[in-house]
C-alpha cells in the first residue's frame, strides 16, 4: 500500500482539544512517558492502558500509533470508538499528531483515499460488517486502538464482532477510563488472572488512577453538593406517599422519591438548578469561560430543564440529544463558546471533551457505577492548576457511594460467586446488577405514580470521601457559604475551607437557637417534636460522616449525654444530645 507521510515532530497537546493542562506545555505528561516506556519495553501484541477520564489517553495512544507507523511496525491504524461524535474527535486529534484518519468509512465498500493512514469506526459499525473489517485488517499490518474497550462487552454481538474482525491485527491497544463491568461477559483481547476464589480479574498493563492524576494536577478535584428534601407522590393504587430523599428507604420507594425529585414541574429540580447556576457564577469570577452541564434522564426532561435554565439565566441553554443529527456540531459550538449551560441525555456521558465544563447537575435516574464515573469524568479535565469541579447530586445512597469511591480502582471481574456470605462487596454488587438490568428507569416508573410535590434542602458537601456541612434551606446564608467556594483552589485548600464553612454554619445555628427559644405558650408536644427533628438531622449527618447506622449514633449520644430512649427524653435531655452531636460534627 502507499506510504502516507508522518508529521516529522510530535505536536499534539496533551490536553487536546483544549489548552494544555498546567505544567504540560507541548510535551507528554509524566504518566504518558512512563506508559510509553512500558509499551516499548513489552512489545506485546495486546496492551491495556487504564487512565482516569481527562488524563490524556488519546494523546498516549496517538503517540504509540505515530511511533509504530514511523518504525514501520504497522502500516495502518484503525480506531474503534463508542460514538459517531468520537469518530470525528479522534480524526481531528490524530491530524494534530500528523496522522490522517478517515472518520466516514463506517464499513462502506467505497474505500478511502490513499492519503489516509487509517480510519475510525464505532463498535456498532464493526458489528454491522465484521467481515469487511477483518478483510481490511489483514490487508496490511494494522494497529487497532479500542477507545473505552469495555464497550466490547456491552453487547454479545459487539464483542463477537470485535474478536472476529481484529483477531489477526499486528498490534492492539485497549484504552479505558472505567475498567469495571458488572456482568460476566469477557472483553476481547483483555488478559484475565484467576484469583484464589476462582474469579477472574482483568489485568491492565498500565494504570493511572484518579488519585494519581489529582496528585499530579492532571485532573481537577471534584466537590459533590448533595441535596435532599421532602417528596410526595401518588401511587398507581391512589395512595399518597411522603418521604424525605436520603432517608433509609426500600429500593422501590427510593426510586420513586428520586423520580419525584427529578420531575421538571417540581420545586426540587428548580431549586437545585438555581443553586448550580449561582455556583457557576462564582466559578466564572476566576474562570470566565466556565460552563455547566445538566445530565438528564430522557429527552422530555432535557428540554424542560433547558427551558428552566433559559428563564433563570436569560440565556438559551444548548440541548444535545443523541439521536439528533446536529448533536456533534452543537457540542463543538458550545465547547468553543462562553455560553453558560448545556443539557444532554447521554451524548456527553463518555469520551466527549468539553474542557471548560466546571459545574454539573446529575439529574438522571441512571445509577450504574460505570455511567456515573463517565458522567463525572466530563468535569475533571484540568486546563490550569487549581481549577475546581462541582457536581450537584440528589441525596440517593447509591450515588453517594459512587461519589465516595471516586478514587478507588476497580478491575473487570468475571465469575464472582453470587451471594457469598464472606464477600464484603456482595451487597454492592447486587445493587449494581439491579441497576445494570436492561430497562428504562423512567418508563418503568411512569404510570406507577404521579409526582405531587418536592422541595430541596441542601444536605451536605462530599469531598475526598468526607462530608461537610448541615442541612440548609436553598438561597440561605448557610448554603451560600458552600456555593461561594472560589473556582481556583488546591485540594488541601478545598478541605480546609469546607471545614471552616462547617464551623461557621454550626456557629450560626447555635446563635439562632439562642434567639429562638421555644415560647412557654407552645405546647410541650410541639416543642419536643421540633427538637427531636433537629436531633435526627444531626444524627443523620454523623451517620454519613462516620459510616455507621443511625442507631449507633443515637446510642453513643445517649451513653455520653445520659437519659432514657429518645421517645421518653425530656426537652432538656434532647437539647443536651443536640449540643453533643454538634460538638462531634465540629470536631470532624
Amino acid at each position: 500500500m502507499s506510504e502516507p507521510s508522518i508529521h516529522p515532530s510530535w505536536q499534539l497537546s496533551p490536553a487536546y482539544p483544549g489548552r494544555a493542562a498546567w505544567g504540560t506545555a507541548s510535551r507528554l505528561r509524566a504518566w504518558q512517558e512512563e506508559a510509553l516506556a512500558t509499551y516499548r519495553a513489552r512489545q506485546a501484541r495486546d496492551f491495556l492502558a487504564v487512565a482516569t477520564p481527562g488524563a490524556g489517553k488519546t494523546t498516549f495512544a496517538l503517540r504509540v500509533a505515530s511511533d509504530l507507523l514511523a518504525e514501520r511496525v504497522v502500516e495502518q491504524v484503525i480506531v474503534v470508538a463508542p460514538t459517531e461524535h468520537l469518530k470525528v474527535q479522534w480524526a481531528e486529534a490524530a491530524a494534530r499528531a500528523g496522522i490522517q484518519l478517515d472518520p466516514g468509512l463506517s464499513g462502506s465498500r467505497k474505500g478511502r483515499s490513499r492519503q489516509f493512514h487509517g480510519t475510525v469506526v464505532t463498535y456498532a459499525g464493526v458489528a454491522v460488517r465484521p467481515f469487511a473489517w477483518e478483510a481490511l485488517t489483514v490487508r496490511a499490518r494494522t494497529l487497532v486502538i479500542f477507545d473505552e474497550i469495555h464497550h466490547a462487552g456491552d453487547n454479545l454481538s459487539w464483542g463477537e464482532a470485535v474478536a472476529q474482525s481484529f483477531a489477526l491485527a499486528t498490534r492492539r491497544l485497549g484504552l479505558t477510563g472505567t475498567p469495571f463491568r458488572s456482568d460476566a461477559s469477557p472483553i476481547p483481547f483483555v488478559t484475565y488472572a484467576e484469583d484464589p476464589d476462582g474469579t477472574r480479574r482483568s489485568v491492565a498493563d498500565y494504570t493511572y488512577g484518579y488519585a494519581d492524576a489529582l496528585r499530579d494536577h492532571v485532573v481537577r478535584p471534584v466537590v459533590f453538593m448533595a441535596y435532599g428534601g421532602g417528596m410526595r407522590w401518588r401511587t398507581k393504587a391512589g395512595d399518597e406517599l411522603a418521604v424525605g430523599l436520603g432517608e433509609p428507604l426500600t429500593k422501590d420507594i427510593t426510586a420513586q422519591a428520586w423520580r419525584t425529585a427529578l420531575d421538571p414541574k417540581g420545586e426540587w429540580i428548580a431549586a437545585v438548578l438555581a443553586s448550580a447556576d449561582r455556583r457557576l457564577t462564582e466559578v466564572r469570577r476566576h474562570v470566565p469561560d466556565a460552563g455547566g452541564l445538566v445530565i438528564a434522564t430522557d429527552q422530555t426532561q432535557a428540554r424542560a430543564y433547558a427551558r428552566a435554565l433559559t428563564r433563570l439565566t436569560g440565556q438559551p441553554a444548548t440541548v444535545v440529544l443523541s439521536d439528533d443529527t446536529g448533536a456533534s456540531r452543537r457540542i463543538e459550538e458550545f465547547s468553543a463558546s462562553e455560553d453558560r449551560w448545556m443539557v444532554a441525555v447521554r451524548m456527553v456521558s463518555e469520551g466527549v471533551d468539553v474542557p471548560r465544563l466546571a459545574v454539573g447537575v446529575y439529574a438522571t435516574a441512571i445509577a450504574t457505577p460505570l455511567f456515573f464515573a463517565q458522567a463525572v469524568g466530563r468535569f475533571v479535565r484540568s486546563r490550569r492548576r487549581g481549577e475546581l469541579a462541582t457536581v450537584f447530586l440528589p441525596t440517593v445512597p447509591i450515588l453517594l457511594a459512587h461519589a465516595g469511591a471516586l478514587e478507588r480502582q476497580r478491575d473487570h471481574v468475571l465469575g464472582r460467586p453470587r451471594h457469598d456470605p464472606d464477600d464484603l462487596w456482595a451487597a454492592e454488587e447486587a445493587l449494581v446488577a439491579e441497576a445494570n438490568r436492561s430497562r428504562d428507569t423512567a418508563a418503568e416508573l411512569d404510570g406507577r405514580f404521579e409526582a405531587l410535590e418536592s422541595e430541596a434542602v441542601f444536605d451536605h458537601v462530599l469531598f475526598d470521601a468526607q462530608q461537610f456541612g448541615l442541612h440548609a434551606e436553598p438561597q440561605s446564608e448557610d448554603e451560600a457559604d458552600y456555593l461561594g467556594l472560589p473556582g481556583l483552589l488546591e485540594p488541601d485548600q478545598v478541605a480546609s475551607l469546607l471545614r471552616e464553612r462547617q464551623r461557621r454554619q454550626l456557629g450560626r445555628q447555635a446563635r439562632r437557637d439562642r434567639r429562638e427559644r421555644v415560647p412557654e405558650a407552645v405546647s410541650l408536644h410541639r416543642a419536643l417534636e421540633t427538637r427531636r427533628k433537629e436531633l435526627n438531622t444531626l444524627v443523620s449527618q454523623l451517620a454519613r460522616v462516620r459510616g455507621i447506622p443511625h442507631s449507633h449514633v443515637h446510642s453513643g449520644l445517649r451513653r455520653e449525654a445520659g437519659g432514657p430512649p429518645l421517645a421518653q427524653a425530656t426537652t432538656e435531655q434532647v437539647e443536651a444530645r443536640i449540643r453533643l452531636a454538634r460538638q462531634w460534627l465540629s470536631a470532624g
